[in-house]
């Protein structure tokens, strides 16, 4: 029987260019604010970001498109103006923009900050964007191989599921023991990337720790009060007017297909725009599953616990006084 990837031409990879090496010396500083969405991060980052001479850099998935701003929850221009933010408006929303991406971008920005002797806040509530910034992830930049996906997608379904995995315990062993036979995507992608560049995914994949001095500080609150919170934002969301920047979208080309279209407080109009469903339905939609939205960003920043001080958002100078003894802290 042909091996995997046997009758697949993969060109031949240039070889990757070595990390940056760390600095050395004593380590610039960096805040991170997280949590659930409506937590209040935003508030507290331009609270803060004023106190501290700071300037705000965004982690947040959705606030990357442009005009895509009510739904996303994205500063008002009010907000802007009052504090920088930066890797807000970077991409359309037909375009992507990977994980890799995001993490040279905010390496890029905190490295300019630090340049302008400003403090770099790190605030949103998207967990992968934080923690690949702040654990320095090793992330492969290797485009989808759509011929080798479909011939390993094909074999997994002709032969099981385990045998693909059985294939990948060859080529990586490591990448095989975290990762499920059952979930069938990740194992074709670690495949893909050990059979395009010539080295296991778990080789690319490590870490190199930044070199900052870094302060998380994660906002929370009651359950039932987080979702009072979302309630009246989605609220105040349709008073500003989200139906027509929806409806704005999909007359500008962009469908209901796209990643961007397919969050939370966009997708959910597609069966009103089609007749389908009530507008109340929408809206109760919108608000439950912006509650199943912060549960699972809980269950993310529960399971990257590194040092995070949670807080309510109600314990302002608390915050601040934490903040200021970090920071002097630092200096000695």
């Amino acid at each position: 029987m042909q091996s995997i990837g046997e009758g697949i031409r993969v060109d031949a990879q240039p070889e990757p260019e070595p990390a940056p090496a760390l600095e050395t010396g004593p380590r610039e500083p960096l805040i991170v604010i997280l949590g659930p969405t409506a937590s209040g991060k935003t508030a507290l980052g331009i609270d803060l970001a004023r106190q501290f001479s700071g300037e705000i850099i965004s982690a947040d998935s959705r606030q990357i498109y442009r005009e895509m701003d009510i739904g996303t929850a994205k500063p008002t221009p009010a907000e802007r103006a009052a504090i920088p933010h930066h890797l807000l408006d970077l991409i359309s929303p037909a375009a992507t923009f990977g994980l890799a991406q995001y993490q040279r971008a905010a390496y890029a920005a905190i490295s300019d900050l630090h340049g302008r002797d400003v403090l770099p806040f790190l605030v949103g509530g998207t967990g992968q964007y934080i923690t690949a910034v702040i654990e320095g992830w090793g992330i492969p930049e290797v485009p989808p191989h759509t011929p080798l996906r479909t011939e390993l997608e094909d074999f997994a379904a002709e032969h099981g599921a385990r045998a693909l995995h059985d294939r990948l315990r060859e080529l990586d062993p490591a990448a095989a023991d975290r990762i499920d036979y059952r979930n069938v995507r990740r194992v074709v992608r670690a495949l893909e990337v050990c059979l395009v560049t010539g080295t296991p995914i778990t080789v690319l994949q490590r870490k190199q720790p930044p070199p900052y001095r870094i302060l998380q500080i994660g906002l929370t609150m009651p359950r039932e009060t987080l979702y009072q919170r979302i309630d009246a934002r989605v609220d105040r969301m349709i008073a500003d007017g989200l139906l027509d920047e929806v409806r704005r979208l999909l007359d500008a080309g962009y469908s209901w297909d796209l990643p961007s279209m397919s969050g939370v407080g966009y997708a959910q109009w597609k069966p009103y725009i089609e007749g389908i469903a009530p507008l109340d339905d929408v809206i109760t939609t919108i608000k439950n599953d912006t509650h199943a939205f912060a549960r699972r960003q809980y269950t993310w920043f529960n399971g990257h616990d590194t040092g995070l001080r949670w807080f309510d958002i109600t314990q302002i100078d608390a915050i601040s006084g934490l903040v200021h003894e970090w920071l002097t802290a630092g200096k000695e």
